[in-house]
């Protein structure tokens, strides 16, 4: 009897525990992943996928990639600004492992991004080694509304991933829009220049060009080939003759509006050169996420500031109350826009 007793209890408890409920999951790397019915802590593999899952649960959050400056911290959650930080799994730099994962506890690994041969191998290695389960999802921009749902429905959070996708399908709806009355030969040639000197550029289908080819742009380092991201000379950037140079460093983007060297170019010429804002996330890439979306209203008004009207401001507002659960002052919105070239 006593047994018995020991075997409903234990019965209950497991039909109580999420692994009763487990389902299974097939990834963007066509894996098949048995994952908890119920989810409470997600371990995040690098930046693209801790915007997502901040965006979606911020309370299932179980750490950041790489800490969050102080500007950062401001427009985030109070309970969100000082979560530990693990590292990378993935990518340049990576410096989490598999201790740091265990330690964590997490009911779950997420990746999103990139999705080929290497992180697929990664994500089973680490699968093996911790017994956690890892998903990867593909991040590719023009698929922000299904990846957001897809994450949704993974985290338990289907509803919340709805809203937040249509949003997404309204504004990349938005730009086509406005591109389908502007000829190709009247959209800008453009060149983003990233780190303090600006001669690091993504090729042509880099990732982090995603969102200018999404805006119209031409990029103007494509004509050095396809890749990802890269070392370019002043010199080619000279011969490529850009309308507008994009920066993701500030001093970058003031020093070459007054630097001999790059005056020849037509972007600085006519004025064109722009600081992409940054804060809490990248608005252009870094990381090339979900948070990219706020970054293609802000292209819109600097690449095409007198086609329609648009209120940046407005939109601003909206997502970072929808997407990173903050409420913007007029005050926080002039210093997120500020020299970043907006007119708003």
């Amino acid at each position: 009897m006593f047994i018995r007793a020991l075997a409903f209890i234990a019965a209950l408890l497991l039909a109580g525990s999420p692994q009763a409920d487990a389902r299974t999951f097939v990834d963007a790397g066509g894996r098949t992943v048995e994952v908890p019915g119920r989810i409470g802590k997600v371990f995040v593999a690098g930046p693209p996928a801790s915007v997502l899952v901040y965006a979606l649960a911020p309370e299932k959050l179980a750490g950041w990639v790489r800490e969050p400056g102080e500007k950062a911290k401001k427009y985030l959650l109070p309970e969100a600004r000082d979560l530990p930080t693990y590292g990378w799994l993935t990518g340049r730099g990576g410096t989490a492992n598999v201790e740091a994962v265990l330690a964590a506890k997490p009911d779950l690994i997420i990746d999103v991004g990139t999705v080929n041969e290497t992180y697929i191998s990664l994500a089973d290695r680490v699968q093996e080694q911790t017994g956690i389960p890892y998903v990867l999802i593909g991040g590719r921009f023009a698929d922000t509304p299904e990846t957001l749902r897809q994450a949704g429905a993974l985290l338990g959070e289907s509803a919340r991933g709805e809203e937040l996708a249509r949003y997404a399908e309204k504004r990349l709806a938005d730009i086509q829009s406005l591109l389908a009355d502007i000829p190709e030969g009247e959209r800008p040639r453009v060149y983003y220049g990233r780190g303090p000197k600006g001669l690091e550029t993504g090729l042509s289908g880099s990732i982090n060009m995603e969102i200018l080819e999404m805006a119209g742009a031409t990029n103007v380092a494509a004509a050095a080939g396809k890749g990802g991201l890269t070392e370019v000379s002043l010199e080619q950037v000279l011969a490529w003759k850009p309308d507008v140079i994009l920066a993701s460093d500030a001093g970058f983007a003031e020093a070459v509006r007054s630097d001999p060297s790059w005056s020849g170019v037509p972007a600085v010429q006519a004025g064109r050169v722009y600081k992409a804002p940054d804060v809490p996330f990248g608005w252009f890439d870094s990381p090339p996420g979900i948070n990219r979306l706020i970054g293609l209203a802000w292209l819109r008004s600097v690449l095409y500031p007198d086609a329609g009207t648009t209120d940046l401001r407005a939109e601003v507002r909206e997502f970072f109350k929808l997407f990173y659960h903050v409420d913007l002052k007029e005050a926080d919105l002039d210093a997120l826009l500020a020299n970043t070239g907006s007119r708003n």
